[in-house]
């Protein structure tokens, strides 16, 4: 059985946690319960963490946002979706999404779409782009995008238009 920690105990470790690399309070919140901090200090670190900046939803969504697209070709949906998880506002994460080049974001999917189409085995064209807009769509990419991406492969005629 694990002791419980002091709420100083739980502040120092919280900030520690925080100084390695950003992290959002839904996460921090997590790791309190995980440590047994006392439930009645969890608001408390919260708050504290938040007024010190060790904690700033805007800047945590940002950072996600960036890396979820960039390392990981995620597209806006699934972004999205994974910043509400973690219960970050919708405001913070509007404001995050828009920092994604609409150019860049198209020329990622087309790219994808692309290296995807080499290794897709398919009987028809039909059912080639189906396999492709079911790539896309579990990436996170939206319909309308990947649709246009596929008329700009020469794909467009499959049954989709």
């Amino acid at each position: 059985m694990k002791k419980e920690m002091s709420a100083e105990e739980a502040r120092l470790k919280a900030e520690a946690y925080c100084s390695l690399s950003e992290h959002c309070k839904s996460e921090v919140l997590g790791k309190l319960q995980q440590w047994g901090a006392p439930e009645k200090t969890w608001e408390a670190i919260l708050n504290h963490l938040e007024k010190e900046r060790y904690v700033d939803e805007s800047r945590y969504a940002t950072f996600f946002v960036r890396d979820k697209y960039r390392f990981n070709s995620w597209g806006r949906v699934k972004i999205t979706q994974a910043l509400k998880l973690k219960r970050i506002p919708s405001a913070c994460i509007l404001k995050a999404l828009e920092e994604i080049d609409d150019e860049e974001y198209l020329a990622s999917l087309l790219d994808q779409l692309q290296r995807k189409d080499r290794s897709v085995k398919a009987r028809n064209d039909y059912e080639r782009n189906g396999k492709l807009i079911r790539f896309a769509m579990g990436r996170g990419y939206e319909m309308g995008d990947i649709l246009s991406c596929l008329k700009k492969m020469g794909c467009g005629d499959g049954g989709f238009d």
